[in-house]
């Protein structure tokens, strides 16, 4: 159980609210379209994860999102507009949504230094086009009705609300007051569930089939075919009783304090969710931050044993290559779009059960560059295909029987001032009630053993298993 500070009422003006909605109104009725309205309100510190349970529905698109050892987090319920497409394309038409939305934007502007822009949520798949009976859209992106960000010790709740001229403004108002009023005095404190699942796993591919999968692709990369690819295990997972998103998202954030935890709800019933430590952008003032993640070890179960596990990894020749394969795509994609990086010190992530290979790199952003601009260029990563990329991407579409939609896949949000957070959806599970299809991959280069690619693959995956029960 957590228990936080109730909070107590808000400062919030509702009759200049109602006289700001009247102007919004008449400007909607001249410009002949629907205005977005965004209200953000600084309320007592909350937990968004107990809002967002309480608030998210199935028949919603929800989104939550949080990095527990930066002290952030983001829940955003239900859309007040949204877009859902398919397509090579779709980077670009989900960057005109966001602009086209965002002209229509107007903020209750109240709070000065405290006021945080509204959000815009996405996800994308792996390929630009998934299987028919895939529960994702290739592209979604939506501006929430409500949104709650906590940074550090403080909390502000947006509310998003369509205005346009046929809109019932003195009805609005005490629904927007009485639906603020619920919102903040949910008790801040929840019982998780103190039933285990007894859960029962199959891989997708047999142990066998994937080991003989992992030799042919050594076969391809000494004919030099191409350098990298890395290749993915999907596990069944099934229970008698209901996952609990909840719980899921809660053991995720304890056990994995140090990555950003991660759900995106499709409006279905299905939750795609995950604790993945790998950034793609971070883009704050222009300042891009981007994480090169490649090269893997397991953490030791003393002291001195996991200290000999990371100098390995930081020696080993077979690791470095893998990781400077993610270094050199990542800059030379940056320079195509006139950006110029700046590598940081290699170091370690080292996370719960599992370390990796680190390099920080930053860039500044010339103005004309869009976020997603980016996002398009650098999806997918070395990290998460290969090299070179469109083969790589060949072979993975030949070897992996199961889609793999989000997985490993671009996720985050943008604001109205193309500030964003992207990540990579890798150590990840597709949830449906009682099922879950558990994700998890491994780089293949020159030098790779299966055996301990396959332990890699299940070290993750077990990460995964421990967040379900």
């Amino acid at each position: 159980m957590q228990v936080l500070p109730r909070p107590t009422n808000i400062s919030l003006d509702y009759k200049e609210l109602y006289q700001f909605l009247l102007a919004c109104q008449q400007k909607s009725l001249l410009k002949n379209k629907r205005q977005f309205i965004s209200i953000p309100i600084a309320i007592e510190q909350v937990d968004p994860l107990i809002i967002f349970e309480n608030l998210a529905k199935q028949e919603q698109l929800n989104f939550y999102f949080e990095n527990k050892g930066k002290q952030e987090a983001i829940a955003a319920i239900d859309a007040v507009a949204q877009l859902q497409i398919e397509g090579k394309n779709r980077f670009s038409k989900v960057q005109n949504f966001i602009k086209t939305c965002t002209e229509d934007i107007i903020i209750f502007d109240k709070l000065n230094k405290f006021t945080t822009e509204p959000r815009f949520f996405c996800s994308f798949s792996f390929f630009d086009t998934t299987e028919a009976d895939y529960p994702f859209a290739a592209a979604t992106v939506f501006l929430p009705c409500w949104q709650i960000v906590r940074d550090s010790d403080r909390t502000i709740l947006i509310a998003n609300i369509a205005i346009d001229p046929n809109t019932n403004l003195p009805a609005l108002i005490p629904q927007l007051k009485s639906d603020i009023s619920k919102i903040v005095t949910i008790e801040q404190q929840t019982n998780k569930y103190s039933f285990s699942h007894n859960l029962h796993t199959k891989d997708i591919a047999d142990t066998k089939k994937l080991q003989q999968t992992i030799l042919a692709a050594l076969t391809s990369i000494r004919a030099g075919q191409l350098n990298k690819i890395v290749l993915a295990q999907a596990l069944n997972v099934w229970s008698a009783k209901d996952f609990s998103l909840y719980n899921s998202l809660d053991n995720l954030r304890q056990n994995h304090p140090n990555c950003y935890i991660f759900s995106i709800s499709n409006s279905k019933g299905q939750n795609f969710i995950g604790a993945s430590p790998e950034r793609l952008i971070s883009i704050s003032d222009r300042k891009l931050e981007i994480d090169a993640l490649a090269g893997s070890a397991p953490r030791g179960k003393t002291a001195i044993a996991d200290k000999q596990l990371a100098n390995q990894l930081l020696n080993s020749d077979k690791e470095k290559r893998e990781h400077k394969v993610v270094i050199d795509f990542i800059t030379q994609h940056l320079n195509q779009l006139g950006i110029k990086p700046q590598i940081l010190a290699p170091r370690l992530r080292q996370l719960a059960n599992i370390q990796h290979l680190w390099t920080p790199i930053e860039a500044k952003i010339p103005h004309n560059v869009h976020p997603l601009e980016i996002v398009a260029q650098l999806h997918p990563t070395p990290a998460v295909a290969g090299e070179t990329r469109d083969i790589a991407c060949q072979q993975i579409r030949h070897y992996e029987n199961f889609e793999r939609g989000l997985y490993a896949a671009p996720i985050g949000w943008i604001d109205t001032q193309n500030n964003s957070e992207f990540i990579v959806g890798i150590r990840s599970a597709l949830i449906d009630r009682n099922r879950a299809i558990l994700y998890a991959g491994a780089g293949i280069v020159a030098g790779s053993d299966p055996a301990k690619e396959l332990a890699e693959i299940q070290l993750k995956l077990q990460a995964l298993l421990k967040a379900l029960t």
